[in-house]
């Protein structure tokens, strides 16, 4: 199982290094289980249509058929974990903990979440995918394996 934030799902969709790795884990044969927070979809719609709208970005149609298909892979590839009231209370206090910005902190508190119900139910632990050097860390003394794709080719 692998909790992607953001950082790590946008390059499923868009090409940056690591954008590969990520494609792989994703790819239905390979047998992973792909984690996001609810608020994740709008992070990376956010992140394509930034890319449309720099100098040397993509098109606007690009933009529209990447946000169809991020759409699409939410509704049937990824299990979207929710953003319970908990959640944002957990997300407040590992602002305090650790060096994080606030929607990384919603992300690693969703992970987390994430990570205890998978154990409660007996599934094993969960990987935590981000890009953030800073969030990785936090997730790593917050007791769970953490990876960059940055770090794969």
């Amino acid at each position: 199982m692998f909790f992607l934030d953001s950082s790590a799902l946008v390059k499923r969709y868009l090409s940056e290094q690591g954008s590969r790795w990520i494609a792989e884990l994703c790819l239905p044969d390979s047998a992973a289980t792909i984690l996001i927070a609810e608020i994740t979809r709008v992070e990376v719609a956010a992140a394509i249509a930034g890319r449309q709208r720099a100098s040397d970005g993509i098109t606007r149609e690009e933009r529209d058929r990447l946000v169809a298909i991020l759409l699409r892979h939410c509704d049937s590839e990824y299990t979207l974990v929710p953003l319970q009231r908990q959640v944002f209370g957990a997300a407040v206090e590992l602002t305090q903990r650790h060096r994080l910005r606030g929607y990384d902190a919603v992300q690693l508190a969703a992970a987390l979440d994430a990570s205890r119900a998978a154990t409660a139910a007996g599934l094993p632990g969960l990987t935590f995918v981000s890009a953030d050097s800073d969030l990785n860390a936090a997730a790593s003394a917050e007791g769970l394996q953490a990876d960059d794709p940055n770090r794969h080719p």
